[in-house]
């Protein structure tokens, strides 16, 4: 964890849970809220398991107003909590950019909020001892992925740089859909290949001998062998042509989700939120990466050491906090790009439907900012010393630079 994190999170204390009531109970509005979660993910888990242990939603709400119930909700992967929320049975749920950048296409109605995870590893998952070696091994093999979720983004994007073309038909590469992150790392009969998330192949790893030949950050994995020199670790040199480096080659961002009916409905029921996650943020990072995994073990299933590992690359807790910036906003851009070569969508987002679909929530954060007491330095936003790519916070969205 940086200084500032650790400035950051001894300098703030918990204001929403140490602070008065400040609303007497018979004024306070009952209210019943579902939040979805995917515990089998990365930051989103531990962040979640410690807001439901706590119930800190619930204490900063009632600071604010409201006697909450909060329905939690486990969802295996993006597409049933999509659903849920369009259809107005999920009033905040998390999910990565892909599915975020084909609901602002499609002019759906959804509220982008904070960051719900980041710098997610994938990794491109073989059988041992598998004659597949390399990415250009994969030209006429079968690869499972989710299709329009983010480990498809990811691969189309793996594919981009190190191919020449981020179109899998492009390389006779055909695609078999993996709704859920045990199968991918499973690789059932019939798939030479699959992208999985870091917890599910370390988990695959441990139990059957799942191995991986790179991963979405630009290194090689253990069953690599090629230009890069063999065994894992090692940077690939199309990486650097990412305009994601040093990120890799996928920005990996999942960002937390309201419907606008929720955010319009009770604004501050959105404030309350974004102080509990802030407020597990900034415990989390303080504490070591293997206790927090611990506090997911049965989602993630991996040891102490193992899970610690998925803990350090998580964007919130190198950061300390999850408020998002411009950087963040722009991988939505910048991925809606590379889905038109992978052909999940038409034409690229504009730049403007990309803040638009932050603004409703951007006075909130602003709110919550300020009332959580979690304030790192401005600098820390736009921090140019570190691995991820940040930026002016959501509230100066109209002093974010124009990318069109």
């Amino acid at each position: 964890m940086s200084r500032l994190s650790r400035r950051l999170v001894l300098a703030s204390g918990v204001a929403a849970l140490g602070a008065p009531a400040i609303v007497g109970a018979q004024a306070r509005r009952q209210l019943k809220i579902s939040v979805g979660r995917q515990p089998w993910a990365a930051g989103n888990s531990p962040v979640t398991q410690h807001m439901m242990a706590a119930k800190s939603l619930e204490q900063t709400a009632q600071s604010l107003g409201y006697d909450l119930t909060v329905d939690y909700r486990e969802y295996p992967s993006a597409l049933p909590m999509v659903e849920a929320l369009l259809s107005g049975n999920l009033d905040f749920g998390m999910w990565g950019n892909t599915p975020i950048v084909r609901l602002i296409a499609q002019s759906q109605p959804l509220a982008v909020l904070s960051v719900g995870e980041g710098h997610l590893r994938f990794v491109i998952a073989v059988r041992k001892g598998s004659p597949i070696r390399t990415v250009a091994d994969l030209k006429g093999k079968t690869v499972g992925a989710l299709l329009g979720g983010d480990p498809y983004n990811a691969l189309s994007q793996i594919l981009k740089f190190e191919l020449g073309n981020g179109d899998p038909k492009a390389h006779g590469i055909t695609v078999v859909n993996t709704p859920t992150q045990a199968q991918a790392a499973a690789l059932p009969a019939g798939m030479d290949a699959a992208v999985v998330i870091h917890p599910a192949y370390l988990k695959a790893n441990a139990e059957i001998g799942t191995t991986a030949i790179v991963n979405s950050f630009g290194y090689t994995e253990a069953n690599y062998k090629g230009p890069a020199g063999e065994g894992a670790g090692k940077l690939l040199e199309s990486a650097k042509a990412s305009p994601f480096f040093p990120d890799g080659y996928y920005l990996h961002r999942s960002f937390w989700i309201a419907s606008p009916k929720t955010i319009r409905d009770n604004p501050p029921v959105t404030v309350a939120f974004l102080m509990a996650q802030q407020d597990a943020v900034a415990k989390l990072a303080a504490m070591a990466p293997g206790d927090v995994s611990e506090l997911v073990s049965k989602y993630w299933g991996l040891p102490k050491d193992q899970g610690a590992e998925v803990v350090k690359d998580e964007v919130l807790f190198k950061r300390g906090w999850c408020w998002p910036t411009e950087g963040d906003a722009a991988a939505i851009l910048e991925v809606s790009k590379f889905m038109v070569e992978g052909r999940l969508i038409e034409k690229p987002l504009a730049w403007s439907q990309v803040k638009e679909s932050f603004r409703l929530g951007a006075a909130l954060h602003q709110e919550a900012y300020e009332k959580s007491g979690r304030k790192p330095e401005a600098a820390a936003f736009a921090a140019k010393d570190v691995q991820d790519l940040r930026g002016l916070p959501v509230w100066d969205l109209d002093k974010w630079k124009d990318r069109t």
